[in-house]
C-alpha cells in the first residue's frame, strides 16, 4: 500500500478548483452515489474552519482526480465526518489510498475520537472498501435519500459507519495502517 500512498496526495481546495469539483461531482459514474452540492456550499466548505476541503491528486504526475470533504474538524466531541469522497479513476487503488490518508488526518492531525461517514447502500464498492479499512457499521437510515435517474425513481438507505481512535491505533499496531 505504501507505493499507492506515494501516488496519492491531498491539497487544500482553492476557489479556482470549484469548476473541477463540480465536473467530478456531476460525472455520470459518480452521480448515483452522491447528492451534488451547490457551488456556494463548496465555497463555504473551503472557507469555514470546521471543514477541510481537499483536491485529490493521483498518479505519477499528481493530476487532479477528485475531491474530499471532512466536516466536524473543530468538533468539541472530536467526531470528524468524511462528508464526501469523489474520485474519477476507478479500480486503481486510489480510493483505498485516499481513505488511509484521511484516517491519518482525522486521527493524527485532527485528534478525532471518532471518524464516521454515511454511504448509500447501493454503493456496494464503497461499503466493501470502508469495511475492509476497519469501519464498523453502526446502523441504517432506511430510505432516507431520494434516488432519481433515467433507470430508477425511489429511495435508498444510508449506511452509517465509523472507526474509533483506539480501533485505528490497533490497526496501526497490527501493521494494517501506514500510520
Amino acid at each position: 500500500m505504501s507505493e499507492a500512498l506515494l501516488r496519492v496526495r491531498l491539497r487544500p481546495t482553492m476557489l479556482s478548483d470549484l469548476d473541477f469539483v463540480h465536473q467530478v461531482e456531476v460525472d455520470s459514474h459518480n452521480l448515483p452515489f452522491i447528492t451534488p452540492w451547490e457551488r456556494t456550499q463548496h465555497e463555504g466548505a473551503v472557507r469555514f474552519p470546521d471543514f477541510r476541503h481537499f483536491i485529490v491528486e493521483c498518479g505519477e504526475h499528481f493530476a487532479s482526480a477528485g475531491f474530499v470533504i471532512l466536516q466536524g474538524c473543530r468538533s468539541p466531541h472530536r467526531s470528524v465526518e468524511l462528508k464526501r469522497i469523489v474520485l474519477q479513476p476507478k479500480g486503481l487503488g486510489y480510493g483505498r489510498a485516499c481513505v488511509r490518508l484521511l484516517k491519518r488526518i482525522a486521527f493524527r492531525d485532527l485528534h478525532a475520537h471518532r471518524f464516521w461517514l454515511d454511504v448509500k447502500s447501493l454503493n456496494r464498492r464503497a461499503l466493501a472498501l470502508y469495511a475492509s479499512e476497519g469501519f464498523v457499521e453502526e446502523g441504517r437510515l432506511r430510505e432516507s435519500v431520494r434516488v432519481s435517474s433515467d433507470l430508477a425513481d425511489g429511495y435508498d438507505t444510508l449506511v452509517v459507519m465509523s472507526m474509533l481512535d483506539r480501533e485505528y491505533e490497533a490497526r496501526v499496531a497490527l501493521g494494517d495502517e501506514d500510520g
